[in-house]
């Protein structure tokens, strides 16, 4: 019996010893080597291609199969639901007495029982189109992407398109996905250890030449775990040593995706963990900025650490979110003025998701770090656009608030995104009491008049 299975065993071994042997060369050669240089042999490019022809002939053959059927299609919302000329609260008040009552309009300001249609309707509008809340969930693609978690459409199936169905959830989960773990562990692995290894050396030209060539390779090596496919515009107004690079945030992988094709200095709260040991192991290599929870929310010790570091032209630029949460890479929330007062050079940064291969918008409030990952990696693919737009610096007279929201409206601008003024934190937040103070203000403006108004009656 031992004479038997012996050369069965020792087959299985070979065999497997092979699979390894061929995986890892694979690995090392298409996808590591290349990362080190920063270079590409053009295969996700040519892959990106493939899938929109497959996602294309997959929406035709939904379309055609809804139409036999007699099926009505799921459309996503859009951005003007209620579409109307921008009035004032007076004019429409005014406009609805007008056409409700025969009394002079021009007589004393009072209120009157039709005034409380005005804020009915407001507050339906605001329901029916909520310009806020829409920002923090998935994106609705017209078309299919082979994902039943992007339309809902993705019921009305052929025969066919189910079995490419079938067919893409294997190569995703049962290629893809391993792939993607292996390499994600691996840039994170080398990040660790080499960045502990350059931190052993003394400060000078030599660890921040090292430093910056490790984290290059690592970040490259991370996007490749998440198949991601970048195309940056504007190189030349890349962020420089003693600046603030400022961006819009839809996933916490925007860092890497900046990161692959430049060094930062990371700014965040100190975490523990597997985090914990990453952030440890990158400030020894890295002046990075990290905060004790305590610290946070001390804005004057904030802004210090930030002045400090941008005072030191050798140190390079810092990196930061300023909306403070993600957002479906629909629009652009108000950005928090701290880094904005600092008074250094900002460079914008425009970032903008494909979301037919993969949505990359991470819904914090529905989904933990660990499952957005796998989601991510899940996917077919990230594919986003970059764009560098000119230094800005804060004009004569320009409050920290009036420079943040010019560079807001560049960024948005350029992303072709919708420039919103409402704070992300409404995220979990309610609406402030000033946002209602202020309507409140204008009705009872309206109705008493200010103190010239009454002198001169």
């Amino acid at each position: 019996m031992e004479l038997f299975f012996n050369p069965f065993d020792n087959l299985v071994c070979i065999l497997l010893g092979i699979s390894f042997t061929v995986w890892f060369t694979l690995l090392l050669v298409f996808i590591i080597v290349p990362a080190i240089f920063g270079v590409s042999f053009g295969i996700r490019r040519l892959y990106m291609k493939t899938l929109l022809k497959i996602f294309e002939w997959a929406t035709l053959r939904i379309e055609r199969g809804a139409k036999e059927k007699n099926h009505l299609l799921y459309k996503p919302y859009s951005n003007a639901i209620i579409a109307r000329e921008p009035t004032s609260l007076e004019q429409e008040i005014k406009e609805i007495r007008r056409s409700g009552s025969n009394r002079d309009l021009d007589s004393a300001p009072e209120f009157e029982m039709s005034d409380i249609f005005y804020f009915a309707r407001r507050g339906v509008e605001s329901i029916m189109d909520d310009e806020v809340t829409k920002r923090f969930s998935a994106e609705e693609l017209e078309s299919w992407n082979l994902l039943t978690r992007s339309n809902y459409n993705f019921h009305y199936i052929s025969l066919r398109l189910t079995v490419l169905w079938g067919l893409g959830l294997l190569i995703r989960y049962g290629f893809l996905l391993p792939l993607r773990v292996t390499l994600a562990f691996t840039g994170v692995g080398l990040l660790v250890f080499l960045t502990s290894i350059v931190g052993l050396l003394p400060n000078g030209r030599m660890k921040n030449f090292l430093s910056e060539k490790v984290h290059l390779m690592c970040y490259r090596i991370c996007v490749r775990a998440l198949t991601a496919i970048i195309t940056y515009h504007d190189s030349e107004n890349k962020p420089k040593n003693g600046g603030i690079c400022v961006a819009n945030h839809t996933s916490p992988i925007d860092v890497i995706i900046l990161a692959s094709d430049g060094c930062y200095a990371m700014v965040g709260q100190i975490h523990g963990g597997l985090m914990g040991v990453i952030q440890r192991s990158m400030v020894k290599a890295c002046p990075h900025i990290w905060f004790e929870r305590s610290e946070v929310k001390d804005r004057h010790l904030v802004a210090k650490r930030l002045s400090d570091h941008v005072e030191d032209k050798s140190k390079l630029p810092i990196l930061i979110f300023p909306e403070g949460t993600c957002i479906n890479n629909t629009s652009v929330m108000m950005f928090k003025k701290g880094s904005f007062e600092i008074g250094a050079t900002v460079y914008p940064v425009a970032i903008k998701y494909d979301p037919r291969f993969g949505d990359a918008f991470w819904n914090s409030s529905k989904f933990g770090m660990v499952n957005y990952l796998l989601r991510m990696m899940s996917s077919w693919a990230i594919v986003c656009s970059v764009w560098y737009l000119p230094p800005m610096s804060r004009e004569e007279g320009e409050d920290a608030v009036q420079f943040a929201n010019r560079v807001k409206a560049a960024i948005a601008r350029q992303g072709g995104l919708v420039d919103l003024l409402w704070d992300g934190g409404l995220k979990r937040g309610k609406v402030k009491d000033t946002f209602k103070e202020e309507q409140q203000k204008l009705y009872s403006k309206m109705l008493v008049g200010t103190q010239e108004d009454r002198s001169r009656s």
